[in-house]
């Protein structure tokens, strides 16, 4: 099967990055791009949300939320046999929750075979994001005598810009409807694609970055950079059967339970964790899970899906 398209300009970033080419995005522009994407996911779930909710719905996000806090003990658990409490618990925390970015490819991935998922895998995206975060902080601190500010926690998870503009697009498109969306659809549709490339070349850029930091972290991590991802996949396809998901749900739900977030995650486990290296977290989830996923992960993850799902 080929690369997306998209997979493709991450490829360039990351080779010119690693060949120490004289490329890089201006940082407003990367900025612009990531409130862009996060702005058109959201708002293309809560206009699909509109159609299709429910009040089963508060039972399943209950689901995803205990998969993002189960993920979350097991990575940590993995972790322990070789880093110290507070390394484990903040690299744990960054595999319990979620990329954006990965969601983003892989909704790509999904248009590529014409196959249509459930809106409401965006609003699990956003929610998946919390537990993760909580719960590494509790394990990091289960036996210390550091005092965990948790109002700061709690704003910096709540109020960080993925959850705004995810949480904002989804109640506007919510609020608009499919008939308010035609009205933007020339932007946050039509130029999804192209700019969720532009996106994924200077991501190719930071990933050669962080690929050096590797050097000193060890085999051990690298080793969970990538085998955690597969296995973390099929619990997530586990419970997208659980929950009645379509093929197209289930890949989305895999793909969130294997990607690692390299965006939220850093933010809250410096206030929480401070004593964490965080050299550890993003050599291992943007050094190697994010093009793992993006490159391999994806593939072989709809290959599980249409085997379970028998297609």
């Amino acid at each position: 099967m080929p690369l997306d398209p998209v997979v493709l300009f991450f490829l360039l970033g990351l080779g010119a990055g690693l060949a120490r080419a004289d490329l890089k995005l201006p940082a407003a522009l990367y900025e612009s791009l990531s409130v862009y994407l996060l702005l058109a996911i959201g708002l293309k779930g809560g206009v699909a949300l509109a159609k299709f909710a429910s009040p089963a719905l508060a039972l399943e996000v209950g689901a995803v939320v205990l998969l993002g806090a189960a993920l979350t003990v097991a990575a940590f658990a993995l972790l322990r046999l070789k880093l110290a409490r507070a390394d484990a618990a903040a690299v744990a925390a960054h595999y319990g929750s979620v990329s954006v970015v990965t969601f983003a490819v892989a909704v790509s991935f999904l248009a590529r075979q014409g196959v249509s998922w459930e809106p409401k895998l965006t609003l699990f995206l956003a929610v998946m994001e919390m537990p993760a975060l909580i719960v590494g902080v509790l394990l990091a601190r289960c036996g210390g005598q550091r005092r965990v500010e948790w109002g700061r926690l709690a704003h910096e998870v709540l109020l960080g810009k993925s959850m705004v503009l995810l949480a904002g697009g989804l109640l506007i498109g919510w609020a608009i409807g499919e008939a308010g969306m035609q009205k933007l659809s020339p932007l946050y549709i039509d130029l999804f694609k192209p700019l969720l490339s532009l996106f994924l070349l200077e991501m190719g850029l930071l990933t050669a970055a962080r690929l050096g930091e590797l050097r000193h972290t060890g085999a051990f991590i690298a080793v969970v950079a990538l085998a955690v991802p597969p296995a973390f996949a099929l619990a997530g396809l586990g419970t997208a059967a659980l929950l009645g998901l379509s093929a197209g749900g289930a890949l989305l739900l895999a793909v969130l339970a294997a990607s690692a977030s390299y965006i939220a995650a850093p933010a809250a486990m410096r206030i929480a964790v401070p004593e964490a290296n965080p050299a550890l977290s993003l050599a291992a989830s943007l050094g190697l899970t994010f093009p793992f996923n993006l490159i391999v992960g994806i593939p072989l993850y709809w290959s599980f899906t249409r085997t379970f799902w028998g297609l």
